[in-house]
């Protein structure tokens, strides 16, 4: 049979892949999108989307608790962990179904399988009906990362978890353990501790969420103890004695000392590694540095007509990020002239209770870039909205170059600020300065006036603390 013909072929359809095939689409090209095993990919599946379901349940749960302090009763709350469960995969697979949809709708051919590039601008499908080539002038590599597993740390399913093991919990943990502080481990925290489980975090760092800003780590780090969770940082999960049945004992090191504590649950949580096994990329020529596969700017391999994009092209690991590229890399295909994406510019969110926002340079890396910098801050607690909302404990930083009154970085902890973020998010992409945002008139009663009251204090100038 005669290899199919497009212009482009993208290999994985997550946030970075289906993306790149609708604005490629858009543009008048031919496009093949090819999917080993959800459309939507592990964001849409098995990530970004299920578990704020999760977390909002969490999120309810604990504000049934405190009905009290807004003059309100609920009695006899409890948690039905199937039906938690349950709507979280209702949310995954509604959305799921919807690519699918955009597919159709975008004339994009979809093929369910594996690819491999046997030859510069060849895809070959393996899929249930047998083997499918494919030819494109411009081949996009999407295929995402999955969990990276420590030797003698790997998932079993049973006693120690994946985040997919986590996300449909077959049983509530009682004791838990979680390996890494990252967005990942954190929020799986967030959401287990204040269902009840007794709660402990492990961190190889000296602090958690360690690419955070170290102010809002610590801020973090008190409101998670306050909640009862335990952490552990500088320390490491050096063993698991599995015990079926029964549990994990780990051996936990920390200053020198190696400790045993017994737990009935471990979700481990350290870091990503890069899909690109047997795709044939290294007999391309693509060059591939500790999982990741290298890329210029404009996620260009070096190898014609082959581009990488999203998590295999490596940090930050973000689906927002992935989807930008596959925007800009489908406009390059078509002759367009896009913007590099800079990722200095590009916001991290965490979804834990209480979530963690930020976007630019952290404090000390701006330091270590030579900066002299402007630090304003505002808490909660000086803002209406947010005692209103029963909200009054969190804070945002701003960092601004004293000389030019460039924003350089905003850092937030508490209610709602994974939405607030995009202010400054917009700001930095208009290449705002301080006056501009102090010149802003920001709407009352918001949380969003918090933002402009930390610009304002960057330079001395707050009204309200």
């Amino acid at each position: 049979m005669a290899a199919q013909s497009f212009d482009v072929i993208v290999i994985g359809a997550g946030p970075g892949g289906y993306v790149a095939a609708i604005r490629a689409s858009q543009l008048g090209l031919k496009v093949a999108i090819v999917e080993r095993e959800h459309l939507g990919g592990i964001c849409l599946n098995w990530g970004c989307i299920p578990t704020k379901a999760l977390l909002r349940s969490a999120e309810v749960f604990h504000l049934m608790h405190r009905a009290k302090d807004f003059g309100l009763k609920a009695d006899g709350i409890g948690f039905d962990l199937p039906a938690v469960v349950a709507r979280s995969r209702g949310v995954a697979k509604q959305l799921s179904g919807g690519i699918g949809h955009l597919m159709k709708k975008n004339k994009v051919t979809v093929f369910m399988g594996a690819a491999t590039l046997p030859k510069k601008g060849t895809v070959s499908v393996k899929t249930d009906k047998g083997t499918e080539d494919l030819t494109a002038k411009s081949i996009i590599v999407a295929t995402g990362a999955r969990a990276r597993e420590l030797p003698g740390l790997e998932a079993d399913g049973d006693l120690v978890w994946s985040y997919k093991h986590a996300l449909v919990a077959t049983r509530m943990p009682k004791k838990l353990l979680v390996i890494g502080s990252g967005a990942i481990g954190i929020e799986f925290a967030s959401f287990f501790n204040t269902l009840g489980a007794d709660t402990t975090v492990v961190e190889v760092m000296d602090r958690i969420l360690p690419v955070e800003d170290a102010e809002i780590s610590a801020f973090a780090k008190k409101a998670f103890i306050k909640q009862g969770m335990k952490i552990l940082e500088k320390a490491a999960v050096k063993k698991l004695d599995r015990h079926p049945g029964k549990g994990v004992t780990a051996h936990i090191e920390q200053d020198g000392k190696i400790t045993t504590q017994d737990f009935d649950t471990v979700i481990s949580a350290v870091g990503i590694v890069g899909n690109v096994e047997n795709l044939g990329l290294e007999a391309l020529g693509v060059k591939i540095d500790r999982t990741h596969v290298v890329t210029d700017e404009f996620c260009r391999t070096g190898v014609e007509g082959l581009y990488a994009i999203g998590d295999i092209a490596g940090a930050p690991w973000l689906a927002h990020k992935a989807s930008h590229e596959g925007v800009m890399v489908a406009e390059l295909i078509a002759g367009g002239h896009p913007h590099p994406i800079k990722p200095n510019s590009i916001a991290g969110c965490t979804y834990c209770q209480p979530q963690v926002a930020s976007v630019g340079l952290t404090e000390a890396k701006a330091k270590e870039a030579g900066y002299q910098i402007k630090v304003g801050r505002f808490p909660f607690i000086g803002n209406g909205k947010a005692i209103a909302l029963g909200e009054p404990e969190g804070m945002i930083k701003t960092l601004f170059d004293a000389r030019t009154g460039e924003l350089l970085g905003a850092h937030m902890i508490g209610a709602e600020v994974t939405e607030l973020i995009q202010g400054y998010v917009v700001g930095r992409a208009l290449e705002t300065t301080e006056e501009d945002l102090m010149n802003t008139v920001f709407p009352h009663p918001t949380l969003s006036e918090m933002m402009h009251e930390a610009v304002l204090d960057a330079y001395g100038r707050a009204l309200h603390i």
